[in-house]
């Protein structure tokens, strides 16, 4: 054993026995003084029915992981490429940390059974349905050991999507999607799409609507009552796109509870690079650097697509019936149980030294207090936290009323849980840093019904192909600068929803600013009805003179989120709690507040990352969930980045690269020049005496040392 450990549970696990070419079970130690588990072999008693282990079990040595049987190794689930240089070498068995592609498709060979466990999730949302996924198809287990708790009367807790044309639609948010989200396509290329032939999948849905309807749009940006504003570029000066380099360079430890205000100039707030980042993933100035860092490295090859939205995808319709209902069906289909009415507010915990074993889940089922006991071999997993806890509702003539207090969402609410499990240990981090201010966590999302009105021919004028084409409409959001509320409308691919009639669209609209009064609605938003915003919107669009045409033909459904953007907030390291705490022996956290290693949070594919690494770890398969996608570190990706930075001109140095390679093999990898320049010797010459400094002879021999190396590639041997 390890010194210091505090081991107390056996695992049964396989592996693979290289010398005998055989898959071997093993008994192992899990041991609980770290954030995962780390087996230790040990010889079994014989007798016991259980092949025996290679020589590192007779030696009770730690278990090997990379590669197999190499002693005094300790297998990683949650990989990361950014701890250190990655090469290949005898050490290496396993792929880099941020591999993509067939060969991660891999299944682990799972452990046997292990007869009378159950598994408990608490919240239906992506990450508890993932969870379940995962113990099914990478776990082996019997979809009827499974059961989900949700307090909510329907599965897909922040992913829904609801009502009809009489009442009006509802979402309180939509899905961009992107295509390295390559955890949601693990999953969904597995679950069946409902609208094709058996064998066909979600995934193959997305690419049969996306690769035949590309995305774009003609109006991201607009001001001044209806002006589409150019948003041809990012709107940088050179001291700002320094600003954002100096930010991609930092290290994350160093940008602990700062805010993006505290960092960023205040110009660069108010340039269309701004506005194109704040509205399409909801940051508020005020909130975390660390996060906007992190999404900098997330989105890095998708940048030059930010302006137009061209790097985004779409799915067929809203995001429960696209997403959740496929799923449900799916493991509903395999026995997995969901109960429904069922608020878990805490954890009944074993405590033996910095072990936790959960023992019982504390829930209210339909009212009434209840103790769910969990058995020694059950494993549980819980979300942390909840964006869309506590929502308010209104409508065409009611303004929602918000039930939750500024600073402490209560005891009834979905944070109950985390807030009870983070006053039993620190390793469980602090909620408070997150719910505790829904002034500046909070925002409103708006879904409109829509009939032939001035709004939709209006709709028509700013979008890429005719709303009723069911091809793309406009492309994602388009943002009013001006707003004072910092206010954005879309209509995304039409219908919206199965059962909407061919004269109805769908549109969405949210927006940043709660505190501020509209531009032509002296309120603040979370004050007015829906009648009185979507006056505001006529009023940007420049149609406000028909307000009354467009009221006629137009429902509106409110929803007001105290705690959307919480995940956001400033943080620091232990804030939020790791998927599978130290020292909890059966317990893994999910969701938008828990701490992961390079990924980013408010996406689908955050979310079932965190219930992979729980199932991973707990079930302790042999799999690791790889670090986000590598496309960051790809030379194409930071060429093309910088590019679009330097508002799509040639970026320094730039010329000096095409000189060089613009006739060799890499040519290809460089953003093509302006059609009215070349890289002609002059133009390097003037490039460098911008880089450099005018330094006459020094200059030109630097010059000519250029033109020998490419000479020397495009040269052919004699």
């Amino acid at each position: 054993m390890t010194e210091g450990c505090n081991c107390r549970a056996f695992v049964d696990m396989y592996s693979y026995d290289i010398q005998t070419s055989q898959i071997c079970e093993r008994r192992v130690w899990r041991c609980q003084g770290m954030s995962v588990a780390h087996p230790v072999s040990i010889r079994l008693p014989s007798g016991s029915g259980r092949a025996q282990n290679s020589d590192s079990s007779e030696r009770g040595v730690m278990s090997t992981t990379e590669p197999v049987n190499e002693p005094g190794k300790v297998f990683t689930v949650e990989a990361d490429a950014s701890t250190a240089y990655w090469h290949n070498s005898p050490a290496n068995a396993f792929p880099p940390p941020d591999m993509m592609g067939a060969y991660m498709r891999n299944r682990p060979v799972p452990g046997q059974a292990v007869e009378g466990r159950k598994a408990w999730i608490i919240g239906s949302g992506i990450a508890g349905l993932a969870a379940a996924f995962y113990m099914i198809r990478d776990g082996g287990m019997a979809g009827a050991d499974i059961t989900i708790l949700d307090a909510l009367q329907v599965e897909g807790g922040s992913l829904d999507g609801a009502g009809n044309p009489e009442e009006g639609y509802i979402i309180r948010g939509g899905r961009e999607m992107n295509w390295n989200y390559d955890n949601l396509w693990d999953l969904f290329q597995d679950i069946q799409a409902l609208e094709l032939p058996e064998g066909y999948s979600v995934l193959d849905e997305y690419r049969l609507v996306n690769d035949n309807d590309p995305n774009y749009s003609k109006a991201r940006l607009m001001h001044k009552q209806g002006q589409v504003r150019d948003f041809s570029t990012f709107g940088l000066s050179k001291s700002q796109q320094w600003e954002l380099i100096r930010l991609l360079l930092k290290r994350k430890e160093d940008l602990d509870d700062v805010t993006i205000e505290q960092y960023f100039s205040p110009g660069f707030l108010e340039t269309n690079f701004w506005y194109f980042w704040r509205s399409m993933f909801a940051f508020e100035n005020w909130q975390s650097l660390l996060e906007m860092k992190l999404y900098m490295h997330r989105f890095l090859d998708a940048i030059d697509g930010l302006a137009d939205m061209s790097a985004l995808v779409f799915p067929k319709y809203n995001q429960f019936d696209s997403l959740v209902r496929p799923l449900v069906n799916h493991l509903t289909q395999r026995g997995v149980k969901v109960q429904f009415g069922t608020r878990a507010y805490d954890l009944d915990m074993s405590v033996d030294g910095e072990a936790h074993t959960v023992t019982g889940i504390r829930a209210r089922v339909s009212g009434v207090d209840t103790v769910i006991p969990v058995g020694p071999k059950d494993v549980v997993f819980a979300l942390t936290g909840s964006m869309t806890e506590g929502t308010a509702y209104g409508d065409m003539d009611h303004a929602p009323v918000l039930e939750r207090s500024r600073h402490d969402p209560g005891d009834e609410s979905d944070w109950a849980l985390w807030k009870n499990l983070a006053t039993k240990s620190p390793v469980f981090g602090k909620p408070e840093k997150f719910y505790g201010d829904t002034d500046r966590s909070m925002w409103e999302s708006v879904t409109l019904t829509c009939k032939p009105s001035p709004l939709v021919e209006r709709l028509k004028e700013l979008s890429v192909n005719d709303p009723y084409s069911g091809k793309t409409v406009t492309g994602g959001i388009i943002t009013f600068t001006d707003s004072n509320w910092v206010l954005s409308v879309t209509c995304n691919r039409q219908p919206h929803f199965p059962d909407q009639p061919k004269d109805v669209l769908v549109l969405w609209a949210y927006a940043l600013l709660m505190d501020k009064d509209g531009n032509h609605v002296q309120k603040p938003m979370p004050a007015c009805t829906g009648h009185e915003i979507l006056a505001e919107l006529c009023y940007h669009l420049g149609i406000a003179d028909q307000i009354d045409a467009v009221v006629a033909n137009t429902k509106v459904r409110l929803a007001l989120m105290p705690y959307i953007t919480a995940m956001f907030m400033p943080r620091a390291a232990g804030d939020r709690p790791h998927v599978v705490p130290r020292g909890c022996t059966n317990l893994g956290l999910m969701g938008q507040f828990v701490e992961t290693s390079n990924d980013i949070i408010f996406t689908m594919d955050s979310s079932i990352r965190t219930a992979r690494i729980a199932v991973y770890t707990l079930l302790g398969l042999r799999k690791q969930v790889p670090d986000i996608s590598p496309t960051q570190y790809d030379i194409r990706s930071i060429l093309k980045a910088a590019r679009a930075l330097n508002n799509n001109e040639p970026f320094p140095g730039e010329r000096l690269l095409h000189r060089v390679l613009g006739k060799t093999y890499y040519a290809h990898i460089l953003p093509p020049l302006p059609d009215h320049e070349g890289s002609t010797r002059e133009t390097v010459e003037d490039e460098l005496g911008r880089l450099l400094g005018k330094g006459g002879q020094a200059l030109g021999a630097i010059g000519g040392w250029l033109e020998q190396i490419r000479e020397s590639f495009s040269s052919r041997r004699s």
